[in-house]
């Protein structure tokens, strides 16, 4: 049985028990190594607990356990039998949103925790806007501290329609409520005998049985943003990562953003010649024509086509200290393209600061092939870069329509 790999990051408001979570969760999945287990039950000790703190295994610095608080992403990698996973634990704080946009990017899923007495609060919302901007394919949300709400399945319904309610408004396109106890264990890794009235799975059982996005980004349109161009004698071959669809010799193809066509004669993976390939494999192609082609071009084929544009208008979470204003000057990195560009538009906004999520429009001096972000996580996101120290301002997701 092949076993593939799911990416998921977690999220929560301060204090509604993320750290204890995914402590539990790496806990009851024999994810734990003994070593790390008495490291926790020795800092446990210290702070005058009785009992280990299964949040201590992911608050791994020094400065988060002594201030009890989690400050920055955490990765995290386990395994099942049926399943590996990247995990990306990251901070509740409002003030580090941008670190959530970091750990939720290719994240294929997203868990977000409400304390089951405070249900949905601001940062609940907050991060359910970032989930639905980052167009995570699978939300889960975790009812935490259900012990300490008697395990009542009416406060767990209350607190799933009133997400429900925010996820529509956000155009988020679904989510799974499932009620835990991260501290006692109660649907982590195993099914609760306190909830018989929930009949769904555990949160271990979904994270190893939801859909992951392999197969996803082998159906959409072939895209295959050209890193290097290595040359022998007269023959070029052009290599990078097919980010999404899929390549055939014999395929005629479009470089952008120049338009030229050409036909597929070679595709090597891993130095050995296919007949084939397929996202989100690294390979080298050869033409049938010398066409000028270099890196940052883009080959992709069939008829749905990315845009070609110099306005890109996206959604944005700003990331940077300093604020981004109308009329900056920046560098906008697009797969393995970099242009100049420069702030046209803050729909409104004076400027954006750190961790403000907003929308923007950009002029770049070049076109840009480009797809929307609802279709491809990959072609349709970007980062804006400081010109002048190389220092990332902005993440984007770009809105075509």
């Amino acid at each position: 049985m092949t076993v593939d790999t799911l990416r998921f990051a977690t999220a929560g408001s301060v204090d509604d028990g993320k750290s204890t979570l995914v402590g539990r969760l790496l806990h009851d999945s024999k994810s734990v190594l003994t070593d790390q287990l008495e490291a926790v039950a020795h800092a446990s000790r210290n702070r005058g607990q009785d009992t280990p703190d299964l949040a201590l295994l992911t608050d791994g610095l020094r400065a988060e356990r002594e201030q009890g608080i989690t400050i920055d992403v955490a990765y995290r990698y386990f395994a099942t039998p049926r399943r590996r996973f990247i995990l990306a634990d990251t901070p509740g704080h409002v003030q580090y949103t941008r670190n959530m946009v970091t750990g939720a990017s290719t994240a294929e899923l997203a868990i977000i925790l409400v304390d089951a007495r405070h249900g949905v609060v601001e940062q609940t919302r907050r991060h359910a806007a970032v989930a639905a901007m980052l167009r995570v394919p699978h939300v889960v949300l975790a009812v935490n501290k259900m012990d300490l709400v008697g395990y009542e399945e009416r406060e767990f319904e209350r607190i799933a329609e009133d997400f429900a309610g925010h996820a529509a408004e956000l155009g988020l396109p679904g989510f799974t409520p499932i009620p835990v106890s991260a501290l006692v264990g109660d649907n982590v890794v195993d099914r609760s005998a306190h909830m018989d009235w929930y009949t769904g799975p555990a949160l271990l059982e979904f994270l190893e049985n939801v859909p992951v996005g392999t197969d996803a980004a082998s159906a959409a349109p072939a895209r295959f943003p050209v890193q290097y161009v290595i040359r022998h004698g007269e023959v070029r071959y052009y290599a990078g990562q097919l980010v999404s669809g899929a390549l055939r010799v014999g395929d005629r193809v479009t470089v952008h953003p120049s338009g030229e066509t050409s036909e597929i004669t070679g595709i090597d993976v891993l130095g050995i010649p296919e007949e084939e390939a397929h996202a989100p494999q690294s390979i080298s192609v050869r033409l049938a024509d010398q066409r000028d082609v270099s890196r940052g071009n883009m080959i992709s084929s069939g008829a749905e086509a990315p845009a070609l544009t110099q306005d890109v208008r996206a959604a944005v979470c700003h990331l940077a200290d300093r604020p981004l204003r109308v009329g900056d000057r920046v560098l906008l990195r697009h797969t393995t393209r970099t242009v100049k560009a420069i702030v046209k538009d803050l729909a409104g906004a004076a400027a954006l600061s750190v961790n403000d999520l907003g929308r923007i429009t950009v002029r770049t001096a070049e076109p840009l092939a480009l797809d929307d972000y609802a279709v491809s996580r990959r072609t349709g996101a970007f980062i804006l870069v400081d010109p002048a120290d190389g220092a990332t301002l902005t993440a984007g997701m770009v809105e075509l329509s």
